[in-house]
């Protein structure tokens, strides 16, 4: 390796680092709340369920900024689009900080969550840019990696914070989580100017291409079975497992982990077959599914389960986003950032499914056979999004 080599994979490496500092924030925000709904409910006088919907203001905000501020931004150079989206995700943390009453915090998350999907989508665009073509899916999974490791150390120790300070202290905290992403991006995300053909009509030509639509469709069915599970993670543990419900708390740690290895290895994965990893993705979502409920009779398979959950998933997202640019052509910064947009969907949808089946008596080992059962549905979509591939269906529908 040269000097100069050494010195652009410096670059690449910081500049990497800035995104996933960025992801690091936003993945803490949008999970801390759930493990503070009792002192949020408390300190804006509501009622538990009511601040549930504190939850859904965050999710509201990312399914319609992400597509809105991709498609608006495009004539915006890059690096100055992650820099704004920062900065609205600061504002947006300390107004939920200094929120006097449920309608101001309401707000607050919503603005909040507004550059969730298009901080996402804009910086794995910048990270493919910036590495050879067999390591994009890579560099990817690397812009992504912050949001995993959330799971890991930033939303419980930001849960613990919001304990013992008072619910405000986290978002205070990720606000400067975000201050400092701002300045590693100012610092270490080299411009990337606008090409003249990139514009509003050219990231919304995406829209028109089946496979994009394809492959959304693919991860808002296939993590919806994901969703199924996972929205009923602590009942699980307690019911099945027979976890305490301080012991959640690691289970999730374990679930955050599978999660981290699942996206870095992930991204490897699809740089050496794309949709070789999501059909193998989806596959191995299936069958963690339908076994997770007999894995969580017992506390040593519920972790087996919990960590091979996170771990399946979390494969399929540096391909599936991946897969996304590949198909979008022209609108790759508006197509990236719908993936996050889905998820958040199949987060809504997963919950919703679930809650039918407990709802209906069955227990608590069901809803991840209904998951199961989502992914094979996903899969038999990605194998059609595959032959479409054959026959060189992807062109722009008039």
């Amino acid at each position: 390796m040269t000097p100069d080599t050494r010195t652009t994979a410096r670059h690449v490496g910081l500049a990497l680092l800035a995104l996933a500092t960025g992801g690091f924030a936003i993945g803490t925000t949008e999970f801390v709340t759930m493990g503070l709904l009792p002192q949020i409910a408390d300190g804006v006088n509501i009622s538990i369920p009511t601040a549930g919907h504190v939850i859904s203001a965050y999710a509201v905000g990312v399914v319609v900024g992400a597509p809105v501020i991709a498609a608006l931004g495009a004539r915006t150079g890059r690096k100055r689009l992650l820099l704004g989206l920062m900065a609205v995700f600061v504002l947006g943390n300390v107004l939920s900080a200094v929120a006097p009453s449920y309608e101001f915090l309401m707000a607050a998350r919503f603005v909040t969550g507004l550059p969730h999907g298009a901080f996402f989508g804009i910086g794995a665009v910048v990270g493919a840019s910036m590495v050879p073509s067999g390591r994009r899916a890579w560099a990817v999974s690397m812009t992504m990696v912050g949001l995993p490791v959330a799971n890991v150390i930033g939303v419980p120790l930001t849960t613990l914070m919001g304990q013992r300070l008072g619910w405000q202290a986290p978002f205070l905290a990720v606000g400067g989580l975000g201050l400092l992403t701002l300045v590693a991006v100012w610092f270490w995300v080299a411009p990337q100017p606008v090409g003249s053909d990139v514009n509003v009509r050219s990231e919304l030509s995406a829209l028109a291409r089946p496979q994009v639509w394809m492959a959304l469709l693919v991860g808002m069915v296939g993590f919806g079975g994901m969703f199924a599970t996972y929205s009923y993670i602590t009942p699980t543990m307690t019911e099945l497992a027979g976890f305490s419900e301080s012991a959640v708390t690691i289970v999730l740690a374990v679930y955050g982990v599978g999660m981290t290895c699942g996206t870095v290895i992930g991204g490897r994965l699809a740089d050496r077959a794309l949709m070789g990893s999501v059909y193998g993705g989806l596959i191995a979502v299936a069958v963690v599914l339908g076994t997770f409920g007999w894995l969580a009779q017992t506390r040593p398979g519920a972790l087996i389960g919990v960590f091979a959950l996170g771990f399946s998933a979390s494969i399929l997202v540096p391909s599936l986003q991946t897969r996304l640019m590949d198909v979008a052509h022209e609108g790759q910064s508006l197509a990236a950032s719908l993936n996050h947009s889905t998820l958040n969907i199949a987060n809504a949808l997963g919950a919703w499914l679930g809650g039918v089946v407990l709802a209906a008596g069955y227990g608590y080992e069901w809803p991840s056979r209904l998951g199961a059962a989502l992914a094979v549905a996903g899969l038999i979509l990605a194998l059609i999004s595959g032959l479409m591939d054959r026959r060189g269906t992807n062109q722009v529908l008039a």
